[in-house]
């Protein structure tokens, strides 16, 4: 396992700890709607993991034909499943915003973690 594919893992680590913490924490008070909220985090992990594989599977050196068709059909899955969330929240579903935002900000937060984890400088 590459250090890229170990960082990748630890972040969505994070991710699903933190949504789970969060949903468990704001759930039973009812400061947020859990399905919408899961689904805006799931929504995130998904998207991530497409995106990372999808762009590491073409930018990979002397990559086979299949693995460059396989990294473009992910790319082409994560347009396809972001299109249909776009769908989602645009007709008229009733997901609650707000949850949905704060669980797709949760993947952020994930990131920023494992980026000061890593002591990775914001000052370049």
């Amino acid at each position: 396992m590459t250090a890229a594919n170990r960082t990748i893992l630890r972040i969505e680590l994070w991710h699903a700890g933190l949504l789970l913490l969060l949903l468990g924490a704001l759930a039973p008070a009812q400061l947020v709607e859990p399905k919408a909220m899961f689904l805006g985090g799931f929504f995130m992990g998904v998207n991530f993991l497409l995106l990372c594989y999808g762009v590491a599977w073409i930018l990979t050196p002397l990559a086979s034909r299949g693995r460059i068709r396989a990294g473009v059909g992910l790319l082409v899955l994560k347009v396809v499943l972001f299109l249909g969330l776009i769908a989602i929240v645009f007709s008229n579903f009733g997901l609650d915003a707000i949850s949905f935002a704060f669980g797709f900000s949760t993947l952020l937060v994930a990131i920023f973690i494992e980026a000061m984890r890593l002591g990775i400088s914001w000052r370049g």
